[in-house]
């Protein structure tokens, strides 16, 4: 198989059928060494265009997203439980291995919706689509960047809403700010007229045709003028995370795109919605590729710092994960 020449290709087929096979995606040592191994392949910057990969790869880099997806989610489900236990628990956020990093990503993804919003204003309602057990991204921003802004998570998991709304509901503040749906994004029409801003989760419609139908439904769906943030991946990180090429936006007008050549996994996509009907096919592929606009710096971070999901093997989160729940036992 031609594509398998490519050493970097070869590795990431024998890490999924390695990842595959395990009894469990839970957190554990295993687990965590495995998709450590995989994402520091992936990260360094690789000419590997995923669209062309022969199709028993494609079929691999499909399966391996869902499998990453699944234990993403496992790890969060364990630390949202984890953190439910505490009286406070939004105090205890810090337990979660990887806090540090969306702390950082929030505040990059801020720093290019900040770009982008007319007047420099900022938005009064965010929705997230796609927030999980654990939804991280929403806490951070509703608590450090967007202090009166109301956010409306969905995810379709409604047991995944419920351990999220058990987070939120003991603090005063974000408790009557922060809010969760249960429902199949495709199934929500009116009420996304009512966000200025609307994030979409690297992994709501991980195959390609899925991705567009979701980005089509917001299209039709969004305020004339209201911004969608998408994260998507480029590269070999592409093996981890959906690709979204400014092409499928349609009825949306591309602002810009930030590729990371760091350790950030996720690419931050901006986009406007247009005033003009998805049916219009002036609006379609190519032609809405208006402009790219260079994000501003971030004042006192650097991208740089941003580190990527199972990334530290001296620190694996199956350890912590044991670690916590002895000392919960035992408290």
């Amino acid at each position: 198989m031609v594509c398998q020449q490519d050493p970097l290709i070869r590795t990431v087929c024998e890490l999924y059928y390695k990842i595959s096979s395990l009894e469990t995606l839970s957190p554990c040592r295993d687990v965590n060494a495995l998709l450590t191994h995989l994402v520091r392949l992936c990260i360094p910057p690789h000419p590997v265009d995923v669209s062309a990969l022969c199709s028993a790869v494609q079929e691999v880099r499909s399966n391996l997203i869902r499998l990453c997806g699944e234990a993403e989610g496992l790890l969060e489900a364990h630390f949202s439980d984890l953190l439910a236990s505490f009286d406070r628990p939004l105090d205890h956020l810090s337990l979660f291995p990887y806090y540090n990093n969306y702390i950082k990503l929030a505040q990059l993804e801020y720093s290019l919706l900040s770009h982008h919003l007319p007047g420099g204003g900022t938005p009064e309602t965010v929705a997230f689509i796609g927030s999980g057990p654990l939804p991280l991204t929403s806490l951070v921003l509703a608590a450090n960047h967007l202090p009166a802004a109301a956010f409306h998570n969905y995810d379709i998991d409604s047991a995944a809403n419920s351990r999220a709304r058990r987070l939120v509901l003991p603090d005063p503040d974000l408790s009557q700010r922060v809010h969760f749906h249960t429902d199949d994004i495709m199934n929500v029409t009116a009420e996304l007229g009512n966000y200025d801003v609307v994030f979409l989760a690297a992994l709501v419609g991980m195959a390609e045709e899925e991705k567009v139908r979701v980005i089509v439904h917001l299209a039709k769906h969004m305020a004339p003028g209201a911004i969608l943030m998408v994260r998507s991946a480029h590269g070999a990180r592409a093996f981890l995370y959906p690709v979204v090429d400014p092409s499928d936006l349609r009825g949306f007008e591309f602002l810009s795109v930030y590729h990371p050549t760091d350790e950030v996994i996720n690419s931050v996509i901006v986009a406007r919605r247009t005033s003009a009907s998805i049916e219009d096919p002036a609006i379609s592929g190519q032609a809405m590729i208006k402009k790219q606009l260079h994000p501003p710096p971030l004042a006192g971070k650097k991208c740089c710092e941003i580190k990527p999901f199972f990334v530290d093997p001296l620190n694996p989160y199956g350890d912590i994960a044991e670690d916590l729940a002895i000392e919960q036992r035992s408290s």
